[in-house]
Order: C-alpha cells, then structure tokens, then sequence
C-alpha cells in the first residue's frame, strides 16, 4: 500500500482525502500543524507529503523549504502542495523552492488523485527492496546495485556512495565540499577534483550520452544536481 502524509489544519478536509484515497490502495496519514507533521515524517513511511500552504504554526512553504534542506532520502520527497490562496506567486515561488505540484481549494478529489498518481509515477520514490527509482534508472540500497532498464551497471563502492548521495538529494545542487563531507570516512577517495573524476565514470555508467548527461548536471561555479525527473 502507498503511504502518503497530509499536512493540514482542515480536518475534515484531510478525512475526505483519507477516506477517498484509501480506495485507490493508498494510506493517509494526517497531521494538522507544521512541527507535528515534520515529527510525523520521519517515521511515516510516506512516499509523497500532500502539503497546505497555510498552516497555524508555519508557512507551508517554510516547511517545504525544510524538508528540501534535510540531508537524507527524506529531501528527495514529492511534494504536493495545497493552497487557498489565488495569487499566481504563491505557485511560482512553491514550486521555485522545490514542490512538486500544486493544486488549489477547493478542489476534486479525482484531480487530487490523478495528481498524486503522476508524481509517484515520475520516480525518486522509495520503493520496496529499499530501492530509488528515476525512470530506467534503479538504485538498490540493499543491494548496492544501480541497473538501467534492469541491466546492471558497474560501480566502484565509493561512485555507489556518490551516486546515491546525489539521488538522495534529487534536485538540490550540491557543492564538491558537500559531497566531500557527505562522503567523509573514505580518506584518499575526495580530494581535489577527484569527485569529478568520479562523476564522469558514473556518466559512463549510467547516462546514454555521458557527453551530454540527463541524470547528473553540472551546474558551473556551484556543483552537481541530480535531476528529480530525469528525460531518459
């Protein structure tokens, strides 16, 4: 069953999301403030955060902001956010600070539903067997294996380790001192540009074009990006 988190002061609004869902195989767990659902993340289990924009204790889009700055699989997240509001800028800055999608209130069930089910289909969704999946791309944590369209693919353990660093942070750009520490603990791998290095035999092993890269992007003078929704 798909586990999903609803963050929402709308009680009765959050029990017709529950209740509707649940007959598309998908479990809701609902919070009503912004601290009590960030708790509530970290043991949810949820595969996307549907999210509403006013909450009584935060801003929606703080919390947003939050969960893309975590520093676990938890950052890659879908989020669909919810709002009452009408004003064009809310959506655009939503969505500027990492959200996925966004629908207004009131709304039909049925577009809920049919967005959720786009977002859970376009990857980066923790999946059974401890997987992350972005299209053909499938890195099994378990395993320490990445397959493309089910097809392994070989990886030395610390371009494993880079690779899922990224992943897990889909999305966000991170610096070479970033994935340096994030990957500290194994001396004489990160140093200098040797994480460039690394990135492109990753390219070479997983991109269809390493010259051309769809997966992993280089943002110049910041770092890597590992795109959440990936073309191929």
């Amino acid at each position: 069953m798909t586990r999903l988190l609803m963050i929402d002061d709308d009680t009765r609004l959050s029990a017709m999301v529950r209740d509707y869902l649940a007959g598309s195989g998908m479990e809701v767990e609902a919070a009503s403030d912004a601290e009590s659902g960030l708790r509530r993340l970290d043991n949810s289990g949820a595969q996307l955060l549907i999210l509403d924009l006013m909450l009584p204790d935060a801003d929606g889009l703080e919390v947003c902001r939050r969960i893309r700055a975590r520093n676990d699989a938890l950052a890659a997240l879908p989020i669909l956010m919810l709002t009452a509001k009408g004003d064009p800028l809310d959506r655009i800055v939503g969505l500027e600070i990492g959200a996925d999608d966004y629908l207004p209130k009131p709304f039909e069930p049925r577009e809920l539903l049919a967005r959720v089910r786009a977002l859970l289909r376009r990857g980066g969704v923790p999946a059974p067997g401890n997987e992350l999946r972005f299209g053909r791309l499938t890195i099994d944590r378990g395993a320490r294996m990445v397959r493309v369209d089910g097809e392994p693919r070989a990886l030395t353990s610390y371009q494993f380790d880079l690779l899922l660093a990224l992943a897990e942070r889909a999305g966000r750009v991170l610096s070479r001192e970033q994935l340096m520490d994030t990957l500290r603990g194994q001396a004489g791998e990160a140093f200098d540009r040797s994480i460039d290095v690394h990135i492109a035999r990753i390219r070479a092993a997983i991109e269809d074009d390493p010259k051309q890269p769809k997966r992993i992007i280089t943002v110049r003078g910041a770092g890597y990006v590992f795109a959440r929704h990936p073309e191929s």
